[in-house]
């Protein structure tokens, strides 16, 4: 059975930081590359970044350069999001998302909810 638990989010102050997790079990984790995705209120869900299986190459959301960056421990079976500088517009549940790179299977966490507010 696939999971992908995160965990980390929470409510923090404008200027803040936090560190997403998400933990995989049940699937090939290096055979996956993984992303972070954000859904605010009324609105759809946006990719936020992504990490190739191996974590050669990663891309951040225009939104996002500069502030968060996303990075992976295979070892750990583990993608993290740092997310720093963070901003009232970037609260939203964070969801984890793997994509198996042979078959193209995906495979989405139950999410967590950031809340960034004075």
């Amino acid at each position: 059975q696939v999971q992908l638990v995160e965990s980390g989010g929470g409510l923090v102050q404008p200027g803040g930081s936090l560190r997403l997790s998400c933990a995989a079990s049940g699937l090939p984790f290096s055979m996956n590359h993984m992303s972070w995705y954000r859904q605010a209120p009324g609105k759809e869900r946006e990719l936020v970044a992504t990490i190739t299986k191996v974590g050669v190459s990663t891309i951040h959301a225009d939104s996002v350069k500069g502030r968060f960056a996303i990075s992976r421990d295979n070892a750990k079976n583990t993608v993290y999001l740092q997310m720093n500088s963070l901003k009232p517009e970037d609260t939203a549940v964070y969801y984890c998302k793997a994509v198996n790179w042979i078959t193209n299977r995906v495979y989405w966490g139950q999410g967590t909810q950031v809340t960034v507010s004075s």
